[in-house]
């Protein structure tokens, strides 16, 4: 996935600017970097691999080794960046939020007519910021550059570019399928993926770019260069997982439209009649234990935490490359409450079922250590569906995903033509699904939150929303 920071002060900004990329760990485990402006120095960049260090740790020197009225970081789980480019356009350093589908066509097209190159990575691949940045630097002007690059990539792509001026341009996506948050202190302007990350400095909100928008900011003022477009698409995904518990977007809070989405499956079991002999309610930790909250105080039924996940040392379990290092990391996190396991019929809320190879760890975890049965609840629909807008997974393959394996499983390929109806639990292939997950994972039941029910609990209208992992609509 990736997320961005940066901030235009009257004063040092490299601090803050480290404290709000810092804030954003949470959204990759690959590489951070930071750039700063100072007024002497000039352009400054540090980037470093994160994988077995946090960005905090190989940061910490930072201070002695930069400085600058203006910076931005990254946190990437891509490519290294920031990158420095000296082009038509000046020096500048670049941030790149964002998904390029479509890099190897946009290269060639750039190779065939500039007889330039690109820094080759291993394999032959190019750093898509540099790629991003090679798209921009064919304008005469940032603007223009920006749009012309937005239009051209098939995916997203948000932008942080740090001129040789100081001055900040912050560039949402197309059609804002991430956020872009601007907040105004005393003395600075910021802009950051998440809110949280700059009222931990002081800041306040000021503005929620559209999407395209694009601004600049300095250290008073926040002016835009180029209006938001009506056509937006923002990820639905941002509340149900990845977001983090204090941000807003779009103006809904993330733990508040997850107490919202448990409260309406808990609504939708009791009309059905499921799952009423339930001792405790929990969630998958920790991004489902809030939609768990709001399904155990709708239900009546108590909360509890039946096992509690060591975070300390442990990366976000959907972050390593191998899907064996991604198991082992899931299971060496779940320590168990005996007494809350033991002979109790439990019923678990996930923020979503993807693989569904972490949660059979989590199944058989649960029996190991006594449950009498467990009983599972998706806050999300079956995701059918690879995102092609934003690198936020680490599957390669439509059929690493768990419905569309069972799917196969129950029909062959032709049961790919019947999607919808597998993800709705009303129609014989959706019981069908459901009944086999059960089988596979030993359930006593499972369900999935509906679209609808996402889409109520968010509480924005559809044609606003990206719903494409769930039902393919673009």
């Amino acid at each position: 996935m990736g997320g961005f920071f940066g901030m235009v002060a009257k004063r040092d900004a490299i601090e803050d600017t480290f404290f709000g990329v810092d804030y954003h760990s949470h959204l990759g485990t690959r590489c951070g970097g930071m750039a700063a402006y100072d007024p002497e120095i000039g352009l400054q960049r540090q980037i470093h691999r994160i994988e077995n260090a946090p960005f905090r740790t190989k940061f910490e020197h930072i201070f002695e080794e930069m400085r600058g009225t203006s910076a931005i970081g990254c946190i990437s789980d891509t490519d290294p960046q920031p990158l420095l480019i000296r082009s038509n356009l000046g020096v500048y350093a670049l941030c790149m939020v964002g998904l390029i589908n479509n890099s190897e066509e946009l290269i060639r097209q750039y190779l065939s007519f500039s007889g330039g190159h690109f820094d080759a990575m291993t394999g032959g691949r190019v750093n898509s910021t540099e790629l991003a940045a090679a798209l921009i630097n064919q304008k005469s002007d940032f603007v223009e550059g920006i749009r012309f690059a937005q239009k051209e990539i098939e995916g997203s792509a948000s932008f942080l570019i740090l001129k040789e001026d100081g001055s900040i341009i912050v560039a949402r996506d197309r059609f804002g399928r991430l956020p872009v948050i601007i907040g105004k202190g005393e003395d600075c302007m910021c802009a950051s993926f998440e809110s949280f990350a700059y009222k931990k400095l002081g800041c306040e909100d000021y503005a929620e770019l559209g999407p395209g928008e694009i601004v600049e900011l300095t250290d008073g003022e926040c002016r835009r260069l180029s209006e938001a477009g009506e056509k937006m698409r923002v990820c639905s995904f941002l509340w149900s997982y990845y977001g983090y518990p204090n941000s807003s977007y779009e103006g809904v809070n993330v733990e508040i439209m997850r107490y919202r989405n448990g409260r309406i499956m808990a609504q939708h079991d009791k009309e059905a009649g499921n799952a009423e002999d339930i001792d405790y309610i929990g969630g998958v930790p920790d991004s489902g234990t809030p939609h768990a909250i709001g399904y155990a105080n709708e239900s009546g039924v108590p909360f509890a935490r039946a096992f509690i996940k060591y975070t300390p040392t442990w990366s976000r379990s959907f972050m390593p490359t191998r899907q064996t290092e991604r198991n082992k990391v899931a299971k060496m996190k779940q320590i168990p409450v005996h007494e809350l396991i033991q002979d109790k019929n439990l019923l678990f809320v996930d923020d979503s079922i993807v693989r569904g190879t972490q949660l059979r760890e989590t199944v058989d975890f649960l029996y190991a250590n006594g449950a009498k049965s467990v009983h599972m609840r998706s806050a999300c629909p079956p995701i059918m569906y690879g995102c092609k807008y934003l690198n936020f997974s680490r599957a390669t393959s439509d059929m690493d995903l768990l419905a569309r394996r069972v799917i196969v499983e129950i029909e062959g390929e032709e049961g790919l033509n019947h999607i919808d109806e597998y993800s709705d639990s009303n129609t014989e292939r959706g019981k069908r699904l459901r009944e086999t997950i059960c089988e596979k994972f030993g359930f006593a039941s499972l369900e999935f939150q509906s679209l609808e029910g996402v889409i109520e609990a968010i509480g924005i209208d559809k044609c606003k929303l990206c719903t494409y992992c769930w039902d393919g609509r673009e």
